[in-house]
């Protein structure tokens, strides 16, 4: 049985590699710098991926596209998460990844015992950001519904997409967040979460973060513990940590979307999401520059 299981998700896996690779072609990616007036001119540099017949029909007035905000983590480039925008944009998403920090910023100061160790600054400037963000591409794309968007995040991107939601949760249609460490989940059931949680002696949430499972059902929070490294969880992570992401991730969207173009032959069966248990795949950690 467990051979036959084994089986089973690494076709999973194959196949769902093999679908977004394939699936590419339909995607449009490109930077848009935009600069805000309001905070000194700040460059906010902004990746959109989009699918190429989706976004005609939106410029045609036909549909209004979903957006999804995707936040990245500290000393991570916004464009480092293209295995997810990718997700989103073949379901039929405007997906926006605003970059933000910059080069010039003063370099973060934690400290122990501080409110989130002292990344408040940081995190309410991602906040600004995202709403300066958001509201630029509504001159740019007015064909799509900014009102709820699902925001999407790793690490210290985690940490703003929850701190967003918990301020602004009527802006709010969905969350994910990859390994956040810092900000508590919100936790009244306004809307779904998603978390993907690593396995990782370097990286560990704060006490109080992630909710115990009684709360998590109360909640409507979907917690899936993994065997994958922290900085897995981007781009540069492993093709195993990646796929396995994507396929869950798609499973928590399918309520979303009905496109055709959707891989719908790339669930893992149900004997193995009935439950937001482990994702039994290993990885080795990536060695680069960690997030937190």
């Amino acid at each position: 049985m467990k051979r036959g299981i084994t089986v089973l998700l690494s076709l999973s896996v194959l196949v769902t590699i093999a679908y977004f690779t394939a699936s590419k072609w339909a995607i449009r990616h490109e930077t848009i710098s935009f600069h805000d007036a309001s905070r000194d001119n700040r460059l906010v540099a902004v990746n959109v991926a989009v699918r190429r017949d989706k976004e005609m029909q939106a410029d045609a007035g036909l549909i209004k596209l979903p957006v999804a905000v995707l936040n990245h983590g500290n000393t991570v480039k916004h464009t480092e998460y293209s295995f997810l925008a990718n997700v989103f944009a073949a379901r039929g998403y405007l997906v926006m990844s605003p970059q933000h920090d910059l080069p010039t910023d003063p370099p973060m100061v934690t400290k122990t015992g501080e409110l989130y160790v002292g990344r408040l600054p940081q995190i309410q400037r991602g906040v600004a950001n995202i709403h300066f963000a958001i509201h630029e591409m509504k001159k740019l794309q007015p064909n799509a519904d900014y009102e709820k968007v699902t925001m999407v995040g790793h690490s210290m991107g985690g940490d703003i997409t929850m701190y967003f939601a918990q301020n602004f949760p009527d802006e709010i249609k969905k969350v994910v967040t990859l390994d956040n460490l810092r900000v508590p989940f919100l936790t009244e059931g306004k809307f779904k979460i998603l978390s993907f949680r690593s396995k990782d002696t370097h990286f560990k949430p704060d006490p109080g973060v992630v909710p115990d499972d009684e709360q998590c059902e109360q909640a409507g929070i979907t917690v899936v513990n993994t065997e994958f490294q922290h900085n897995d969880m981007r781009d540069t992570g492993p093709d195993e940590a990646k796929s396995s992401i994507q396929s869950m991730l798609d499973k928590f969207l399918d309520d979303d979307s009905k496109s055709k173009l959707k891989p719908v032959t790339t669930k893992i069966p149900d004997i193995l999401t009935s439950s937001p248990g482990p994702v039994p795949l290993a990885s080795n950690p990536v060695k680069n520059k960690a997030t937190n």
